[in-house]
């Protein structure tokens, strides 16, 4: 049974699915249908989307350009915490969602709207990541996910229901794999890329070069932090979305940010994902790094463990969660003297760090050496090592035979 609703806001790309969501659900729920699509760096793909929303049957389309706040709130948090799925995805499409719904609940609650929809399908994870934040910052509002409702079983289906109501879309069942692009990242997965042992075409990747067609001569590339965020390049200040930019470009020049990997999705299914995260890659090594030099032991390790923990909430869709905000907290305050400058070498899929350095640091060559004892007497050593050996001194004694 349908639930009556006025007003819905669909978040729309303007695709086969959100064109063929947006006219079934004017259909289907008898109510006025407002398009909205957030810019987060996909560029050219946003071109003509109001005139497409409108041709569909949309009453309104908001293109919000989200960019800056992508890189800044999102984005840059994420690089604090060393977000790393399962050890290998830098969480290019996990962390843009939560943006993406909190400025569509804005949009729904500016405009009256009782609804909101998305394109997202029922075996994924963006289900859960659009829904826990709608239920996070508006729950009082109706949340549609026609994927899990309609009789629709795959994309001829849609094809087919899109050339019987004249719906303006350009698609056809052959479908290699699917894409998401944003300022991050951009994703590869489905279709062909469904059996985990087929090596991807070299002519699917749209930003890095392959090895043997990338750049002949190694490059170097200075990023300096300021409390554990990237605030400048080769010593140009830039704000945090130039900075993605420009470490997209450089990056990708040199082969750089390519992953092809199978991870364990939130529902319990393994897929098989091919990334492209150049400026992610780029600053997730020099971040680490600046981190070594900055960060006191303990504190480290510390991090270490709750990195971990703060991947997979953001990767599950918690993003608004009280968890992941106590963590955020955490973490920030690890960052306080996270500052200076990382330098990289850039070659052939490589990104080395080969210098860095801090007003902060807590590194001392003096300390170091092996060839003074500065406030460190290397005769204290035998008593601690006899101490903290006490425990596998005891686990012997109580071997069979001692």
């Amino acid at each position: 049974m349908v639930k009556k609703v006025n007003k819905i806001v669909l978040a729309y790309s303007g695709g086969l699915d959100t064109s063929v969501i947006l006219h079934w659900l004017k259909k289907e729920y008898q109510a006025e249908v407002i398009a909205y699509c957030a810019d987060i760096g996909q560029e050219e793909e946003l071109d003509g989307l109001e005139e497409k929303a409108a041709a569909t049957g949309a009453s309104k389309c908001y293109v919000s350009d989200l960019t800056d706040e992508f890189a800044s709130d999102f984005i840059y948090p994420a690089i604090r915490g060393s977000a790393v799925y399962e050890m290998r995805y830098l969480l290019g499409t996990s962390i843009a969602r939560p943006l993406i719904a909190k400025r569509q609940v804005e949009i729904a609650l500016e405009e009256g709207a009782d609804a909101v929809s998305h394109g997202a399908t029922g075996k994924g994870n963006d289900q859960v990541r659009f829904e826990l934040t709608f239920m996070a910052l508006a729950p009082q509002l109706e949340i549609i996910s026609p994927w899990r409702t309609w009789q629709f079983e795959g994309r001829e289906d849609l094809i087919e229901y899109a050339r019987k109501e004249n719906i303006p879309v350009q698609a056809t069942a052959a479908k290699p794999y699917s894409m998401d692009r944003n300022l991050l990242h951009i994703s590869y997965e489905g279709g062909i890329l469904e059996d985990p042992y087929r090596e991807p075409e070299e002519e699917m990747f749209l930003w890095t070069k392959s090895l043997k067609d990338a750049a002949s001569e190694p490059e170097y590339v200075e990023i300096t932090f300021e409390k554990g965020d990237a605030v400048s390049l080769n010593g140009k200040t830039m704000k945090p979305s130039d900075i993605m930019r420009s470490l997209n470009k450089t990056a990708s020049a040199h082969g750089i940010g390519r992953i092809d990997i199978v991870e364990n999705r939130l529902v319990g299914i393994k897929s098989r994902g091919v990334y492209e995260t150049p400026a992610g890659t780029l600053l997730h090594i020099a971040h680490r790094d600046l981190e070594s030099i900055t960060l006191e032991k303990d504190t480290q390790h510390l991090k270490d463990e709750i990195s971990i923990k703060y991947a997979s909430l953001i990767y599950n869709g918690k993003w608004y969660h009280p968890e992941r905000e106590a963590l955020q907290k955490l973490i920030d305050h690890t960052q306080q003297h996270v500052n200076g400058t990382v330098r990289l070498q850039l070659y052939k899929g490589n990104a080395r760090v080969v210098g860095r350095k801090s007003p902060d640091t807590l590194y001392s060559s003096e300390l170091a050496s092996f060839e003074g004892n500065v406030d460190y007497d290397q005769a204290d050593a035998e008593g601690f090592i006899k101490i903290y050996g006490l425990t596998a001194k005891n686990s012997y004694r109580r071997k069979p035979g001692k």
